[in-house]
């Protein structure tokens, strides 16, 4: 019988040694810029107890109710197709499925004259809560005020995304409640007010509190600012704005979803003697808790601010202050090409931060549906163009003046390796003449490296694209008229149509 031997590869030494030298270099680097490198311990199981709760049940529902005061007029209430594997959150209506009345195969429900919306009450909600049925919450009042704000965290990080998002809270004073969402992969964080409150101050407060974790962490990305609720500042026509799922529904809770944990993920063993210890923020508060968040700039902390967002415009917006906290890098390599590059190695979080909001704004299209109480959902409230890569961010060429000032303004030197593909020469002559107002054009595109050239429809701008492309190059010289030009390289100027 033939014996199989195999032999275990060998491991160089000297690659090794060399593996664990690099690996301590990049540790401490990381450490000297105060940057956690350690994963996060995963919490241990702890088996929790349930505590029977003192509290009567009309107790329960009571405080329940006042906690998680939304609309009343109507609720949403879970909906479950198992043959098409489908589920989701509808409107209650006392009609539904009723023969003569109900006509949801043709029409949909909000343009049904026999709708007869069904109003949130007291045995509701203990139904919920014992596990008859499942339902959730329309934040946003009819006065455009709302009793609490949530924060959803659903992603892959989205348990260090709730714990740097509570720490936050923690340091600003701010009282909250984390729950684990109903399907055990995300997170819910509540943020409860002592009476209703306009929602666009409750918004601004969510959008300070995750300006400030994202000043501070690299958790939350800028897709975090959509996942407020309510997600609007005002009642969008014809619809009650977006829903969140109501906590504590026993099916789940049984399973340790949809309760409320402690900062170590731990749920409370007394579910109701927690939230009867809920203080909630009182309304004269939050102001100035947006204002210790964010040191008085925007909430949205982004480079440009839509003027319509300004609650008062007559007033000179704060300028966000240049100088980061925390120690910087003497210097640092920038690789221009058909972005910016920055090593991710040398990025203090704070910088890392500020580089990201360079290119960053407010959609348009969000504030023009909110405008006309449209509806925003899949709406980004805010455009980031950064890019990012395993070991860089890329931002947009046009940021590179702004990103010059801003390490030239905390003291790094700035590097620059123009990486830039300059294309093939290929040897060419203009036989045409231009207009005046095309002159003027090249003229003024030749003073800049990059931009964008804005002109009406038959302007003429794809031939004067490309002569500033052959006249720009400095070995012909700018009044040249025969000359080289470069086929394939990166665009120094997008062209637009206005």
């Amino acid at each position: 019988m033939d014996v199989l031997s195999v032999t275990a590869p060998t491991i160089d030494a000297s690659l090794l040694t060399a593996a664990q030298a690099e690996n301590a270099r990049l540790i401490a680097m990381l450490e000297a810029h105060g940057i956690e490198w350690r994963l996060p311990p995963e919490p241990i199981p702890v088996k929790v107890t349930p505590v029977e709760s003192s509290l009567s049940k009309p107790q329960k529902v009571a405080l329940f109710r006042g906690l998680f005061s939304g609309r009343t007029d109507v609720f949403p209430q879970r909906w479950e197709n198992k043959s098409k594997g489908k589920s989701g959150y509808s409107p209650t209506c006392a009609n539904l499925w009723v023969a003569g009345l109900c006509n949801k195969m043709n029409i949909k429900c909000s343009d049904c004259s026999n709708r007869k919306l069904v109003p949130l009450s007291d045995s509701i909600l203990y139904e919920h809560l014992i596990g008859k049925r499942t339902i959730g919450v329309y934040p946003l009042l009819t006065d455009d005020t709302c009793n609490f704000l949530a924060v959803d965290f659903d992603e892959a990080d989205w348990k260090s995304d709730a714990l740097a998002f509570r720490q936050s809270c923690v340091e600003l004073g701010v009282p909250v409640a984390m729950e684990i969402s109903r399907s055990g992969n995300g997170a819910h964080i509540w943020i409860f007010f002592s009476c209703s409150v306009p929602a666009r101050d409750a918004r601004a407060l969510g959008t300070a509190i995750i300006s400030h974790t994202c000043a501070r962490t690299r958790q939350l990305k800028l897709t975090s600012y959509d996942r407020l609720f309510p997600n609007q500042d005002t009642m969008p026509k014809g619809g009650f704005g977006n829903l969140i799922a109501l906590p504590l529904q026993k099916h789940p809770r049984e399973n340790g979803f949809s309760v409320f944990v402690d900062g170590e993920l731990r749920p409370y063993p007394d579910q109701w003697q927690f939230l009867t210890s809920i203080v909630p923020l009182a309304a004269h508060d939050i102001h100035p808790t947006i204002l210790r968040a964010t040191g008085g700039v925007h909430p949205l902390d982004v480079t440009f601010i839509d003027d319509e967002d300004l609650k008062e415009p007559w007033k000179r917006p704060v300028a966000i202050s240049k100088k980061l906290v925390g120690p910087m890098p003497v210097a640092l390599n920038v690789t221009l090409a058909n972005l910016i590059y920055f090593e991710k190695e040398k990025l203090p979080t704070s910088l890392a931060n500020r580089l990201i909001r360079l290119a960053a704004f407010q959609n348009p299209a969000f504030y023009a549906a909110q405008a006309m109480r449209l509806s925003t959902w899949k709406v980004p409230r805010v455009i980031g163009c950064e890019q990012n890569y395993p070991d860089h961010i890329a931002l947009p060429r046009g940021c590179l003046e702004a990103a010059q000032e801003l390490l030239k303004d905390n003291g790094i030197r700035c590097d620059l390796i123009d990486e830039r593909f300059a294309g093939d020469v290929i040897d060419v002559a203009f036989a045409g003449n231009l207009r005046s107002d095309q002159e003027s054009a090249v003229a003024a595109m030749l003073m800049h490296d990059a931009g964008v050239f804005c002109a009406p429809t038959a302007f003429g701008k794809t031939v004067t694209h490309y002569l500033h492309a052959m006249w720009a190059d400095p070995a012909q010289g700018d009044q040249c008229r025969v000359g080289t030009a470069r086929s394939g390289s990166d665009p120094a100027f997008h062209l637009q149509t206005n």
